[in-house]
């Protein structure tokens, strides 16, 4: 794995240090966001775009305060969501540009939407299927114009499609089927469409340098650079084609882990990230960049069973995804525990090995990280955030907004 760029300095016990004096007032289970790790890693997104602004997917950050704090910085611009009742949140909270990242359902959000010129004019849904059309014409309560984006399957096709590596979204892949629904959407009064997207979730997703396992990483590798070359020749296909039907506002694209190659295509206008910003444990593996670990939460130690041993309050935090390992949270600082691996992290405690649990104290805190990076705040209503060894700001997650969007 490569090293740290320069601008990403990190000293695990120093940080340990400071994220204990910062929080030494506040009881544990907590959640803490270091803003210089996070100011970090946003310059860096910014670096690997090259000019392509980011728009922010919110899923990975789940918090306004920290979505507003990164749209504020030169180069990211706009919002990726998640589901049809946060996007409307956001465009009544003021977000002016939200792209809806997934199809929806809900009958009542598009009720909402197309009797509400502001909340049309900030939203665009998220489009694959004529029918998706029919159920927002089904329960439409007014004339406002739909914005409507249409996803292109980025998946890798092999031995004439008996193989595919990635994800199952969008069954629309070829640039002629996406122009003909292009074109039968625009003839549809009440709806344009003006964006089209495209996840490689198999490029920015899936780390290519995994510990201990040189033979994976390196067909990984192989698989990912196959997946770009298809990916950036059929894309630029694609949006000739659907330009020639739909006049295009934005073509988007990327993932944290792909933001360099992503931007390097002629045809995608704006890069999506968000996990780079909080620097969770799944983007550790890549060979292409290293971010800081800006969002932690602490577990109190609750008890001593043995030498070697601490045990803390809860903790088991798993992640989306097949099931496994790599779904868990990981004890962080002190550097050097480890699960049980008879008991792995618990709905009510959570046992932790290793020589630094001999100086740990009853109440001391233990950071983890975890595997994702905003279902960390499904799990808390605060962020603290942290500048330095103090904690400048507590701001609330969604969850703290009463706000849970599944």
């Amino acid at each position: 794995m490569s090293a740290l760029p320069a601008d990403l300095p990190t000293d695990l016990p120093a940080d340990r240090a400071r994220y204990d004096r910062a929080t030494a007032h506040l009881e544990a289970p907590l959640a803490i966001v270091d803003l210089r790790a996070f100011d970090d890693n946003a310059r860096d997104l910014v670096r690997r775009a090259h000019g392509k602004p980011i728009r922010v997917a919110s899923k990975s950050v789940r918090c306004r305060a920290l979505l507003d704090r990164a749209l504020a910085k030169e180069g990211f611009a706009g919002v990726m969501s998640f589901t049809l009742a946060e996007s409307l949140w956001l465009a009544r909270e003021g977000y002016e540009d939200v792209l809806l990242a997934y199809p929806s359902a809900d009958r009542d959000g598009f009720a909402a939407l197309t009797g509400d010129p502001k909340l049309a004019a900030a939203v665009t849904v998220m489009v694959d299927d004529m029918s998706h059309l029919d159920l927002i014409e089904s329960v439409r309560s007014g004339t406002e114009e739909v914005r409507v984006c249409l996803e292109l399957d980025t998946s890798l096709r092999l031995l004439g499609g008996r193989i595919r590596i990635g994800a199952l979204r969008s069954p629309l892949r070829d640039p002629a089927r996406l122009a003909e629904l292009a074109e039968a959407i625009q003839r549809r009064p009440g709806f344009r469409v003006v964006g089209l997207m495209g996840y490689e979730g198999h490029v920015a997703g899936v780390g290519d340098a995994l510990a201990g396992r040189p033979l994976r990483s390196r067909a990984i590798r192989l698989m990912q650079s196959a997946a770009r070359r298809e990916l950036a020749e059929r894309r630029g296909a694609v949006v000739r084609a659907v330009r020639a039907v739909a006049d295009l506002e934005f073509v988007n694209g990327g993932g944290t882990g792909s933001v360099q190659h992503t931007a390097a295509e002629g045809a995608v206008t704006e890069i999506a990230a968000g996990s780079g910003l909080y620097q969770p444990r799944l983007f550790d593996n890549y060979t292409s960049f290293r971010g800081r670990p800006a969002a932690l939460f602490a577990q109190p130690v609750v008890r001593r069973p043995g030498v070697g041993v601490v045990t803390v309050l809860g903790g088991g935090y798993p992640a989306s995804g097949p099931a496994g390992r790599d779904r868990l949270p990981v004890p962080y600082l002190p550097e050097g525990l480890v699960y049980d691996p008879m008991e792995g992290p618990g709905e009510v405690q959570t046992p932790l090995l290793g020589t630094p649990a001999d100086d740990l104290l009853i109440g001391d805190k233990v950071w983890f990280r975890h595997a994702k990076a905003g279902e960390m705040c499904e799990r808390f209503e605060m962020l603290h955030l942290v500048d330095g060894d103090r904690v400048v700001d507590t701001v609330p997650t969604y969850r703290g907004e009463g706000r849970t969007y599944l």
